[in-house]
């Protein structure tokens, strides 16, 4: 009995990985012919509309604290960020990483920035993203097998505040406030939202990986080159 568990264990193991290794690979062979945030987009739809009709590999890929803590099922940190509940939670997200993305994918190529490192230092970005603002979901479900999350947006909101770091002043809008306002202003009220929310709770929506995912942009943006930082504040007082 126990080898059996072992074999549908590692089977279950290697049914994710072979559905990830290919992803990894197409990440790598198209990210010299087409912009990465396009490649991301492509294959997040693909995997999501994909799992939208299939049950049973949304929940192998669903992020759960305790299948991670318990069977070591370490790939949901990755995989839940390439699956979404329906088309709104999946189109909002993209449409934001397109909108994001692309300007900050160029961005992290300038010379004054990251130069040739850019493309690869956009990836970490966005990997990154998604298991650092799982991070305190896990500490705090990881004895809790009820506890599901799935979405891009923690990628999706680091993604965000690294734009912010290098153009504080641009002017982005929010669907609450009709008038653009500056975006270190934008990601003030979007930080203080999400904490309040998530500590409200009882919402449906993740908001501590969107707070999460916003810290782990900002600060890996700056930890790269450190001087982004007083860049950062001499943009705001009009003095870069």
């Amino acid at each position: 009995m126990k080898q059996k568990n072992k074999i549908k264990k590692l089977n279950r193991s290697w049914s994710v990985r072979y559905f990830l290794l290919p992803i990894s690979l197409l990440i790598a062979i198209f990210a010299n012919m087409f912009p990465i945030t396009y490649i991301i987009i492509a294959i997040t739809v693909f995997v999501s509309v994909t799992a939208m009709g299939n049950a049973e590999l949304k929940n192998k890929m669903m992020f759960n604290a305790y299948m991670i803590n318990n069977r070591k099922e370490w790939w949901r940190f990755f995989s839940h960020g390439l699956i979404h509940a329906d088309w709104l939670h999946l189109g909002f997200n993209m449409y934001a990483l397109w909108i994001f993305g692309k300007s900050l994918e160029s961005a992290f190529s300038y010379d004054e920035i990251y130069g040739a490192k850019g493309p690869f230092f956009f990836i970490l970005l966005y990997v990154g993203g998604l298991v650092m603002s799982s991070l305190y979901s896990y500490e705090r479900n990881k004895n809790n097998v009820h506890y599901n999350a799935l979405g891009a947006s923690g990628a999706v909101s680091a993604v965000i505040f690294s734009f912010i770091i290098l153009a504080p002043t641009a002017r982005l809008g929010l669907m609450f406030i009709p008038i653009p306002i500056p975006a270190y202003l934008f990601g003030l009220i979007m930080l203080g939202v999400e904490h309040y929310l998530s500590k409200r709770g009882n919402t449906g929506i993740a908001h501590d990986a969107h707070f999460w995912g916003s810290v782990y942009g900002a600060v890996f943006t700056i930890a790269l080159k450190p001087s982004l930082a007083v860049d950062f504040v001499h943009k705001i007082m009009g003095t870069y």
